[in-house]
């Protein structure tokens, strides 16, 4: 049987998965499940040691080895479970080296679960491209950059992940170039901290420039879209490009956290309440059709009822259209763990709140797009997206093709032709 891979957590997990199956099955492994985990939240945690247990009753004799950011921050704990055969550091699973070794030691019985190396050590980042995806696949992911040099107080994922690092700009151009030879039309950057990209590399180029050369040197791309990003860190570069360039597709998702500048001090971020509503203001003169999504923390500690209406208003205020609610969680290690923590409760309450004005914000964009003509990137047999990636449901369609049509109607979730 083949490597099985189980992905819990963000996009960059999710495209590192295609690269870890090409690497496992090369090194020759078999009826093998790989945990890919995730660290951002106590219940994304809980979710992988769940699925451990209940794919190791449904597959006894399969072999289970956990890797991802949960393994790197938490190594001991998954090794100690007896359904777990191997723990694969967040680095080295991106290495062949890696799953070789773990094909030796399967081979020889070795009892030594734990195979992580230092995380903070890793100084440079290889490209990768993922093997796995389909010739055609409408939308496929590029790793441009991983690790964090922040330290918001709630995060640990800098632990996960180490200190970021970056692609060189001409192997992430040609990675697109070839995706697009394959015939995919959509391509997504992806990291953790997307727009430290470059610190690293000689002249210390930055995201901007990065998208302007893709943009430049792959004319035949049809479409690039940015993941997540730290809006204060957004260079003049990559604002050009958003005006300037269609294939640059009119949504971004922005890590904002709070609406409340004290709350935002204690998180350790870098921009205010009003930073964050200017940004979203200057992007909008550059492209008025633009579409932002944020991600938003509900129940940080200290954080009272003023101060939660404070991100609640960001709603409006930043015209945010897709919200990614996080109830808050503390991650042990973390400085927000030590803080005085709100009641579990009212952290559910806050976030039922804030997903309710998401939920309402996306139906106001949804209605207010009936009418208009949309290119739309067929998915699958029953949904696109649109250039916001907004959901259009739609058959009859070729998968991975771009077609252009007119919106009809909405349904409250998606879009109607």
């Amino acid at each position: 049987m083949a490597v099985d891979i189980v992905t819990f957590g963000c996009r960059l997990n999710a495209f590192e998965a295609e690269v870890i199956r090409s690497k496992a099955e090369a090194a020759g492994l078999s009826d093998t499940i790989v945990i890919n985990s995730c660290a951002v939240t106590n219940e994304a945690v809980a979710q992988a040691r769940q699925s451990i247990r209940k794919l190791k009753r449904e597959r006894p004799e399969a072999r289970i080895v956990v890797t991802g950011c949960a393994a790197q921050t938490q190594a001991a704990m998954f090794a100690g479970m007896a359904e777990v055969d191997r723990v694969v550091g967040n680095d080295d699973k991106m290495r062949g080296e890696a799953w070789r070794d773990t094909r030796a030691a399967f081979d020889l019985g070795a009892s030594e679960k734990i195979a992580v190396s230092d995380i903070m050590a890793v100084k440079e980042m290889a490209p990768h491209l993922a093997k796995g995806y389909a010739s055609g696949l409408p939308r496929v992911f590029v790793q441009v950059q991983n690790g964090c040099d922040h330290r918001c107080t709630f995060c640990i994922i800098p632990f996960g992940r180490g200190n970021s690092r970056s692609v060189p700009m001409g192997a992430v151009v040609e990675q697109v170039r070839t995706l697009v030879e394959r015939g995919h039309a959509e391509v997504v950057l992806t990291g953790v901290d997307l727009t430290s990209y470059g610190t690293d590399l000689p002249g210390a180029p930055k995201l901007g420039m990065l998208t302007k050369q893709i943009l430049r040197h792959v004319p035949d791309l049809r479409r690039l879209r940015i993941s997540s990003i730290d809006s204060i860190e957004a260079d003049d570069d990559l604002l050009d490009a958003i005006a300037e360039d269609a294939r640059l597709m009119p949504h971004l998702h922005l890590s904002l956290q709070s609406g409340d500048d004290m709350i935002l001090k204690r998180m350790k971020r870098r921009h205010s309440r009003q930073d964050a509503i200017a940004f979203c203001a200057q992007v909008r003169r550059l492209r008025p059709d633009v579409v932002f999504g944020a991600d938003i923390i509900a129940g940080f500690p200290t954080e009272t009822e003023e101060m939660f209406s404070r991100s609640l208003d960001l709603v409006e205020q930043c015209g945010l259209t897709f919200l990614h609610v996080f109830p808050y969680s503390p991650r042990p290690g973390t400085p927000a763990a030590r803080m005085p923590q709100v009641a579990g409760p009212e952290i559910k309450a806050r976030a039922k709140r804030l997903r309710a004005a998401g939920e309402a914000a996306l139906r106001q964009r949804l209605q207010a797009e009936i009418g208009s003509m949309r290119e739309v990137l067929i998915e699958s047999d029953g949904q696109g997206r649109t250039e916001h990636y907004l959901p259009v449901a739609i058959a009859g369609e070729r998968i991975g093709s771009v077609v252009s049509l007119r919106i009809a109607g909405s349904d409250g979730e998606r879009l109607t032709t």
